[in-house]
């Protein structure tokens, strides 16, 4: 894709995280400098003290906004709508926004992007195939056991965050996407026992998914050090979000990419080759 030279520097917020880090990689690699958006980079930068957000977004061309650990929880569109005006104020010309697939409460914050006066994109995504490798689900596939309140049966379009990097650094730095909503997705539908079984054969070792009530999945991920009010919010969106409603492929991310999105088997073979899955979780039971 042609892309716009970049003088200006691009604020990565959430930098050092899963998409952050992966994003900011590809705009360096493009040559535009970046800033990075987090609570100890150099210019500090954090969702909830907006005091500090003028700093960051002094001379700023462009922002990636992500807010983890979810757009949908309560209380964050808001922050994205106040976060928009003082990026206009600091002439801040472009908000590329990651949001989520089938997120009701996302919707808000999406809004709040497009009624903000800049140039915008979207990136609506799936489910991150490194979910399991590197963020909540990584403690329960060491053990073997991917308990979530889930149906299995429902199948998902997981999507691989290298792809979706490379997506927003175009976005970021071209016009072809401007003021459009994109529905990433990966190239197939899995379920949650067939991403078990995907697992198993990368791993070498039985994985197996269980399903399970809300107060199951926050006792769970305490062993990992979640806390139970996160845990509960993502117990609340895996209820409302895996019931079918994003079951359907879009090419969008094809055709941003030019070529086939990462299948999960390719994205488990890559990372079971990196010993992550390896090493046994540490849980109260083992200590």
């Amino acid at each position: 894709m042609t892309t716009t030279p970049v003088s200006a520097p691009v604020l990565v917020t959430g930098g050092t995280g899963r998409t952050g880090a992966r994003l900011a990689r590809h705009l360096v690699d493009r040559q535009v400098p970046v800033r990075i958006g987090s609570r100890r980079a150099p210019v500090p930068f954090e969702w909830h003290d907006s005091a500090a957000w003028s700093s960051a977004l002094d001379g700023v061309g462009a922002a990636y906004l992500c807010y983890s650990p979810d757009l949908a929880f309560p209380g964050v569109p808001e922050l994205i709508a106040a976060f928009a005006e003082p990026a206009a104020a600091a002439e801040v010309h472009r908000l590329v926004l990651l949001s989520g697939r089938g997120e009701d409460g996302a919707r808000a914050a999406e809004d709040a992007v497009r009624a903000g006066g800049l140039e915008w994109t979207i990136l609506r995504c799936a489910w991150f195939a490194q979910n399991f490798s590197e963020h909540f689900l990584l403690p329960p596939v060491r053990r073997g056991r991917l308990l979530l309140p889930a149906d299995g049966s429902i199948a998902e379009p997981f999507l691989d965050l290298d792809n979706l990097a490379e997506v927003a650094a175009d976005d970021l730095t071209g016009h072809r996407h401007l003021h459009r909503v994109l529905e990433l997705t990966g190239p197939r539908l899995l379920t949650l026992t067939e991403i078990a079984t995907e697992l198993s054969a990368a791993t070498g070792h039985t994985i197996e998914f269980i399903p399970c009530t809300a107060d199951e999945f926050a006792a769970d991920l305490a062993q990992d050090g979640l806390g139970a009010d996160d845990a509960l919010a993502l117990a609340g969106l895996f209820t409302e979000i895996l019931d079918g409603r994003n079951t359907w492929l879009t090419v969008d991310l094809a055709q941003a990419l030019g070529r086939q999105p990462t299948d999960f088997t390719d994205y488990a073979a890559r990372t079971a080759a990196t010993g992550v899955w390896d090493t046994p979780a540490v849980t109260e039971e083992s200590r």
